[in-house]
């Protein structure tokens, strides 16, 4: 079976942190997520998703990220349920993240740049805490593997196609 989620959206409000009773960070936060827009439609429909973020993806999250930071994350759908105040059955639906990036719109591109707005570095917490950091004032990009290393002398006459 598959229970995957990956999605980014916009921080509802501030992140709220709190720690279990044996001393584990558990974070709670709302994503707004805006769906693609149908023909004929003048808004976008937003869905709020509620998600969770646990360990050190927590502390990250409610350290570096505020309300309208944009977020991405990847986890797994979870239903829970309790009984409220009033005896009603509650029942909750959400994304337990386990990896978190804060993003930020690069100024004036239309593009997306993987740091946060403190200048820190990109961090993807998983659920095993480890965490992957690149300097934010370093030109590397991960997805660009001919930018590294020696230029290659070719002929244009020595490629098979």
């Amino acid at each position: 079976m598959i229970n995957r989620v990956v999605i980014t959206g916009r921080l509802a409000r501030d992140p709220e942190l709190r720690k279990t009773q044996s001393g584990l960070s558990v974070c709670s936060f709302q994503l707004a997520v805006d769906r693609p827009k149908q023909k004929g439609q003048d808004d976008a429909v937003t869905d709020w998703i509620s998600c969770q973020a646990w360990r050190q993806a927590a502390d990250y999250i409610c350290n570096y990220a505020k309300k309208g930071a944009l977020l991405a994350v990847d986890g797994r759908l979870q239903t829970r349920s309790y009984d409220n105040s009033n005896g009603q059955k509650v029942h909750i639906t959400e994304v337990v993240c386990e990896k978190v990036e804060i993003q930020r719109q690069a100024a004036g591109t239309g593009t997306t740049a993987r740091t946060t707005q403190s200048g820190y570095a990109t961090q993807n917490y998983g659920s095993s805490g480890f965490a992957n950091t690149q300097s934010a004032n370093s030109s590397y990009d991960e997805f660009d593997d001919f930018s590294s290393g020696p230029a290659l002398d070719i002929s244009s006459d020595d490629l098979p196609f």
